[in-house]
């Protein structure tokens, strides 16, 4: 939110994306009203099942999905702040301002509210630079890699931030619910969605919620992706100013659930309110309904907790918590310390809802008298600042491969509060014949992916510099694979959704195998490759090993396989994967990787199976 609290290492990853010129527990709670209720069947319904939740990683600081999550707790909901701003009504501004940088090279210009270095006058400026580029959330295909992530990290509903004015942001908005349709059709699990509007019955807030019935509600556009309680959509905005005379107003009042938005960070909140952000110790909410966890907090003891300046000395970072105060070593910003914080204390009390800020605010204004009352000097950026001070979760590029901590650190936590859903059934030995392609479909475990991630990207940057970021890197649609066995040899089985591309193309149908299931051993924990080297031949390939922790690569031993139409299958020795005993092993798919040796082009490029750090887990 911009003006919100008013109201009430470079990494090569991007460039991938080519750019051309242009106190104590209280009880268990009930369980929540079915946020589906009253709806009709999503599209996802009628295609295959893909569970996430029983994928595995490991991030770069070795944290792992937690193995004593409880069993999946259907009562428990995820709420992600999700921020649809950066769309034409932000761009009128040459180029994109990065603070992080200016801090870099400029670092005279943190005094002077004048220096060039920030752009135009109130320009918004970014806090550093995400994965996918300075996007603007019209950008279709950065639409679906969101889709993807927030569903694969089990958040189950996104509320936008239309809290300044009446500001809605249509045109993303129509965007993104169009994009999200199309990736639920395709079987993903896509977060339902809903508004929060300003902290108080404004006349803004009025205008939003008219506009928001009147463009969506009223005629159910999309009600697919509508997120639901008590049987009706909730929205985050007050009703007090609705006038029950007035046709519009009345069928406003009947159809929404309200919930009012709380804006402080210290007070708490009383009777159908919810918090969206508060400084540690957090409140329950609404009799304990909901509980917020942030990222850090544009909060200090300068101002006893309560908002203030992002940039102020002594606010609460992402290294800041409550118990130990500020982590000053290096890099301490990438241990999400504050985040864990919070997150420990919303486990503890295990409200029905979780509401994270935030996803991808990236943005702040440049502010000369903020806030109001005591205005932070030289200026103020209020909500977003460096790669301290800052609230994001999305993966960012600027911190090599520490880049997606966060993201990681917010399944882990996701799955302590929801659960886990029970493995499959591992199928018994069967010996499979090479190039019969037969008996696949009995095969259990069915490592399901999506169909449809692999369309062209070309889109304009976030600002009218006429850049365009474009990706045509998507080929080999990813949707199926399975695992099977007999004594000597494991056999392999991916599937795509139109025919396989030849093998002389490039980083061609690569499967990466961590087979001792240490990550410390092998390339982030892949100790082998094949089809790191294209095959010569139609039946054979190679397989290679890694040589120490880097990216680098020794052929070993060969494998057979076969490829016909969209399926392709695989035979390797056990012997020559170093396999012995009961199979317990992690794989990934992965075809027209870009940069190879960055974990974070397995976000940006081709496609991957499963998205990426996750892997398969096959386990007898």
């Amino acid at each position: 939110m911009l003006i919100a609290c008013t109201l009430a290492f470079t990494s090569a990853a991007i460039t991938s994306c080519d750019k051309n010129k242009g106190g104590s527990k209280q009880e268990e709670q009930e369980e929540t009203d079915d946020p589906d209720e009253g709806k009709e069947e999503d599209p996802a319904s009628k295609v295959d099942v893909v569970t996430p939740d029983q994928w595995v990683a490991v991030d770069e600081l070795g944290r792992e999905m937690p193995k004593d999550a409880p069993a999946t707790r259907s009562n428990r909901t995820v709420l992600m702040f999700y921020w649809t701003w950066h769309d034409s009504s932000q761009l009128n501004y040459p180029a994109v301002v990065n603070i992080s940088k200016v801090q870099r090279e400029h670092p005279e210009a943190l005094q002077d509210y004048n220096h060039p270095a920030w752009g135009q006058e109130l320009q918004p400026c970014f806090w550093g630079q995400p994965l996918f580029g300075y996007y603007r959330t019209t950008d279709e295909w950065v639409l679906r890699k969101h889709a993807e992530l927030l569903a694969d990290a089990g958040v189950d509903a996104v509320f936008f931030d239309c809290t300044n004015g009446s500001f809605i942001w249509e045109e993303s908005t129509e965007a993104l619910m169009k994009t999200w349709t199309h990736a639920q059709k395709d079987g993903v699990n896509v977060p339902k969605i809903a508004f929060m509007l300003a902290f108080g019955p404004t006349d803004g807030s009025l205008q939003a919620i008219r506009k928001l019935y009147n463009n969506i509600y009223k005629d159910h556009k999309y009600d697919n992706l509508w997120f639901r309680m008590n049987g009706k959509p909730c929205i985050m905005a007050y009703p007090d100013n609705l006038d029950k005379s007035n046709a519009t107003d009345a069928a406003i009042l009947n159809l929404f659930e309200f919930r009012k938005g709380q804006p402080d960070y210290v007070n708490g909140g009383g009777d159908g309110q919810w918090g969206w952000l508060e400084c540690y110790p957090q409140h329950t909410y609404n009799h304990g309904e909901e509980m917020t966890v942030g990222v850090s907090q544009n909060a200090s003891d300068y101002s006893h907790g309560h908002c203030y300046a992002f940039n102020s000395p002594g606010a609460y970072g992402r290294s800041y918590t409550k118990a130990n105060g500020h982590d000053t070593s290096e890099g301490a910003y990438v241990k999400g310390l504050n985040f864990q914080e919070q997150w420990e204390r919303a486990l503890y009390y295990d409200t029905k809802m979780i509401f994270i800020t935030g996803w991808n605010e990236w943005i702040a204004g440049k502010q000369p008298n903020w806030p109001p009352s005591d205005p932070y000097k030289p200026f103020a950026f209020p909500d977003q600042y460096d790669w301290e001070h800052s609230r994001d979760i999305e993966p960012n590029a600027e911190w090599g491969d520490f880049g997606d901590c966060y993201y990681y650190q917010l399944i882990q936590n996701i799955r302590r509060y929801k659960g886990v859903s029970a493995p499959a059934t591992v199928s018994e030995e069967k010996t499979m014949k090479i190039g019969s392609f037969d008996g696949w479909k009995n095969i259990s475990p069915d490592f399901k992916h999506y169909p449809g991630n692999t369309k062209v990207r070309n889109h304009p940057q976030h600002s009218k510099s006429g850049y365009m970021y474009t990706n045509t890197t998507g080929r080999n649609d990813l949707v199926d694979a399975r695992v099977a066995r007999d004594k000597d040899n494991v056999y392999f089985y991916i599937e795509t959704a139109k025919d396989i591309t030849a093998r002389t193309d490039k980083g061609w149908m690569r499967l990466f195998i961590n087979s001792d299931r240490n990550p410390k051993t092998g390339w982030k924990g892949y100790d082998f490759c094949l089809n790191y080297k294209n095959p010569t031949s139609d039946t054979v390939g190679t397989i290679s090993k890694c040589a120490g922790s880097e990216w680098k690569w020794e052929d070993a031993e060969s494998f057979e396989y076969a490829v016909k139409g969209n399926m392709m299958e695989i035979k390797v020795a056990k012997s020559a994967l170093g396999m012995n005993g009961k199979l317990d092993f992690e794989f990934k798919w992965s075809d027209n990787m870009q940069e190879e040796g960055n974990i974070l082009d397995f976000y940006v490029n081709g496609d991957v199976a499963p998205g990426g750090r996750f892997n398969f887990l096959f386990k007898e």
